[in-house]
């Protein structure tokens, strides 16, 4: 299975070209963010027409995720248990969800395309629904794998977090100063981690930013930022056998400010691997 998160920033707008590389680049699931559209608005036919089945899940112009995929999805949901919302003003626990989760079971790998939310500013409201969200979705994932320890999990998106030094190439960004990289989000990251996740990209490519503004030629400068990310259980890290960042989806006419990020999995389990006949 080849398996690919991006988030395409309005996949009306960059349709044709993300078809042509998920066709291009034999892509079997594509985990999308940012589709800024709602779900009936999504342009199914073009990703049928290229034999990929789509879930979608949006409520306006903003956020927004997706999963396309050439084998069947089951079990299917848009939240992951606890998983706050959020409006400006609005105060308590009940605030709305927005569309930043979905889910499905897809060749026995339960797939997340996740949209993190950005969090603006340090201290403002939204970026404490961020550490919010991000704990809670450390908790689902704590709990998934405690009870079933062989899960194959990945949770796929732009998690608007460089967790590390080198993970942030842009001038401006400032630990103490910045979001995406204030040491809270930064622990939050990492207590995902701890949640029993890995990076599966990084071992295979240690360098490399995903995501580039549009803005004070950050792409020509390499003034980038890592912050789309591919973290699997132990199960799922240990299919892993070759990922990539496609950093040349950053060019050419009207590209995302993100590109894609993919990994190739082996699915065979050893049980497979016996049954098969002796070749002497």
């Amino acid at each position: 299975m080849r398996l690919a998160t991006w988030n395409v920033n309005s996949v009306r707008a960059r349709v044709d070209r993300i078809v042509e590389f998920a066709v291009r680049e034999s892509v079997d699931v594509l985990a999308m963010q940012e589709i800024k559209c709602k779900a009936e608005q999504f342009p199914f036919d073009a990703f049928e027409d290229a034999g990929y089945t789509v879930e979608a899940h949006g409520f306006s112009q903003w956020n927004g995720v997706a999963i396309a995929s050439r084998e069947p999805l089951e079990n299917v949901r848009t939240a992951f248990p606890g998983m706050p919302g959020f409006e400006k003003g609005h105060e308590g626990p009940d605030a709305p969800q927005e569309a930043r989760a979905i889910a499905a079971t897809i060749g026995g790998v339960e797939v997340w395309s996740l949209y993190v939310p950005n969090g603006r500013a340090l201290g403002d409201p939204h970026y404490y629904y961020k550490l919010d969200w991000l704990s809670a979705l450390e908790q689902y994932t704590r709990e998934s794998l405690a009870a079933n320890p062989d899960l194959a999990l990945a949770l796929v998106g732009d998690f608007n977090i460089a967790p590390t030094n080198p993970d942030n190439g842009v001038p401006g960004v400032v630990e103490g100063f910045s979001t995406h990289v204030s040491p809270p989000e930064r622990a939050a990251f990492a207590s995902l981690v701890d949640a029993g996740v890995s990076d599966v990209v990084r071992p295979l490519v240690p360098t490399g930013y995903t995501y580039w503004d549009y803005k004070q030629l950050a792409f020509p400068r390499n003034e980038g930022m890592r912050i789309d990310f591919i973290l699997g259980s132990h199960a799922f890290a240990d299919a892993v056998t070759g990922a990539a960042i496609h950093r040349n989806e950053r060019k050419g006419k009207a590209p995302s400010d993100h590109v894609p990020v993919v990994v190739d999995l082996d699915l065979t389990s050893p049980d497979e691997d016996d049954d098969r006949p002796m070749i002497f």
